[in-house]
């Protein structure tokens, strides 16, 4: 008795029983270029022509625009302290406006 390598039978999987698909596929195909039509069925489509929408006015009054909700759980956090020249800069910017 011969003993056939492992690979074989992947070999044989491979070329047989993945082409029957492909062979399947093939045959619909060809099935569909030589049926010939019924008769009765696929006359032509109707089409429904909509009206244009109308051009955009420059009359109308524009909405603002929506805000961005906040970022998840309340946006970044700040993990340092001021310092005290921050804080009396930012002091004398308020204090001038």
């Amino acid at each position: 008795m011969v003993k056939a390598p492992d690979t074989l039978w992947e070999l044989v999987f491979l070329m047989v029983i993945l082409k029957i698909p492909i062979a399947y596929l093939c045959y619909v195909v060809w099935y569909a270029i030589k049926a010939e039509p019924r008769r009765g069925r696929g006359g032509p489509a109707g089409v429904r022509v909509l009206p244009e929408p109308p051009s955009p006015s420059f009359d109308r009054v524009r909405r603002p625009p929506r805000r961005r909700p906040p970022r998840p759980h309340g946006g970044p956090v700040r993990v340092y302290a001021r310092t005290a020249r921050a804080a009396a800069a930012r002091a004398d910017r308020i204090a001038g406006r």
